[in-house]
């Protein structure tokens, strides 16, 4: 049997079952943690008692007992987690690789192309993959998509040639 620490909880019961309710769920074990330490009082609580209250390792019982032995409520309720990654992109070279993929009379024909694109106008070296998933999440593009038509292509004359199609065809 593992022998009780007494760490001495500061804040009421009534104090953290209010800041309980406001937290985000990763904070959440480690009020329970001081809750249930606060409850035992000066007789201490096991780790292993905690353990089963919280529902949390033995190595995150022992992490969270040191923080608030040494720091308090604010170190045991601050962690490193920042979120996720800044975007590669700006908000405006977003909206300008935008206008671009939704252009259908770019020259670009896939996503070499579109890296070449990026290093001339940004002036970013960015990878093929990284290119590619933030193309996909933001944009919905495809790797694989039917050929573009020509570049060069005339829209009146594929009016004109559509126009004439129909008037051939129903001559017998």
């Amino acid at each position: 049997m593992s022998l009780s620490l007494f760490i001495p909880v500061i804040e009421s019961v009534k104090d953290l079952r209010i800041l309980l309710k406001k937290s985000s769920p990763i904070f959440v074990p480690r009020i329970r943690m001081l809750i249930a330490m606060k409850k035992e009082g000066e007789k201490g609580i096991s780790k292993r008692e905690l353990m089963s209250r919280v529902g949390a390792s033995s190595q995150s019982i022992h992490n969270w007992r040191t923080l608030y032995k040494n720091g308090g409520i604010d170190s045991l309720l601050s962690h490193n987690k920042h979120g996720f990654k800044p975007s590669v992109f700006t908000k405006e070279e977003h909206e300008r690789l935008s206008a671009v993929l939704h252009d259908a009379n770019n020259e670009l024909t896939g996503f070499v192309e579109l890296k070449e694109w990026v290093l001339k106008e940004f002036g970013k070296e960015v990878k093929y993959n990284t290119l590619l998933k933030y193309c996909v999440h933001n944009f919905g593009a495809k790797t694989k998509v039917a050929r573009k038509s020509h570049v060069n292509k005339d829209d009146d004359k594929v009016v004109d040639f559509k126009k004439t199609l129909i008037v051939s065809a129903k001559k017998p």
